[in-house]
């Protein structure tokens, strides 16, 4: 009789590696946001030395919000998000075209790349700290201007909205370009050197190769970085915090929307905190389904719509 050969089955310890993961997203992630959302319908709240709740008062929180200043902190947020983030995929893309640009022949790239990453790893605490020390009134940019005659007295940079807000879009951009341009490069490396020598055949300049070519195939990538800035644009946080020592100033107009709730979880109101959190989620799925819409081909080389094309004529 001939002995039947026994496949091995290693799937097991597949699901055997993954299951510490889902074990701690469970306990550490999923479990806190159901609570999170389960206190969203409460009210929750410590007054004095007395706890008030929980009791159950269904969508009261979420209209109370609405109600409130959020709406105005969603518009600072936005504002910071847009004046670090466009500088920043600008001359993201700008220098991970010219480095991966073999005609340039741009030498030490790997030096360059070390030095634009550098600033994303700076703590973001740190980076806040060090531009409120630079660009207080007693800083060393105020002495600098001062001592080469360009202003008679200091300038308060953070007196001021578009002071305030211009600092910490700039410190948002320098923290992350660094981190886009190595991304976007790695997305170019990927594209096939065929399609550049064929579109320098063709007679395409620079910038047709850069918006016919090099844009529509790194879209995905596009997405990706669009997508994650977002996210952490809605988490702004440390930065602001920082710079203006909680209070979102001047006139709270650098107080963005998770500072606000900070201020919640600090007179321990977890029933608007846990409605604010949910409002944020919501947000944050609506945004990345719009951008992932917008920027998702899925007829990236034009077959689809050759066929659709071909089978029309072919009933006409």
């Amino acid at each position: 009789m001939k002995q039947k050969n026994k496949k091995i089955d290693y799937s097991k310890w597949g699901y055997l590696f993954i299951l510490p993961f889902f074990a701690c997203f469970f306990i550490f992630s999923f479990i806190p946001l159901v609570d999170t959302i389960r206190y969203s319908f409460f009210e929750y709240y410590r007054s004095g030395i007395k706890e008030i709740g929980p009791n159950f008062i269904g969508m009261e929180n979420y209209a109370s919000l609405l109600g409130s200043d959020m709406l105005k902190y969603a518009g600072n947020t936005l504002i910071l998000w847009i004046i670090g983030f466009i500088p920043q995929i600008v001359i993201a893309l700008t220098l991970a075209e010219w480095f991966v640009d073999a005609r340039l022949k741009i030498h030490g790239t790997q030096f360059f790349k070390v030095v634009i990453y550098l600033p994303n790893l700076i703590m973001a605490s740190a980076f806040a700290m060090l531009f409120f020390t630079m660009f207080s009134t007693n800083g060393p940019i105020n002495s600098i201007l001062m001592s080469i005659g360009l202003t008679s007295q200091p300038i308060d940079f953070l007196g001021t909205a578009f002071g305030t807000r211009s600092l910490v879009g700039f410190m948002n951009f320098l923290m992350w370009f660094g981190n886009s341009t190595i991304m976007l490069m790695a997305a170019i490396m990927g594209i096939s050197p065929d399609v550049f020598e064929a579109s320098e055949l063709d007679g395409c300049n620079s910038i047709q190769r850069f918006f016919y070519i090099t844009l529509p195939l790194i879209r995905p990538i596009l997405a990706y970085t669009l997508i994650t800035s977002i996210i952490g644009g809605l988490q702004m946080f440390d930065v602001p915090q920082i710079l203006t020592n909680g209070q979102g100033t001047p006139d709270r107009t650098s107080m963005t929307l998770i500072m606000f709730l900070n201020s919640h979880l600090k007179s321990r109101n977890y029933g608007m905190a846990g409605a604010l959190s949910v409002y944020l989620f919501i947000v944050s799925g609506i945004l990345c389904f719009i951008v992932y819409r917008m920027t998702n081909n899925e007829d990236p080389d034009g077959s689809k719509a050759a066929a659709k094309k071909a089978k029309k004529q072919r009933r006409g």
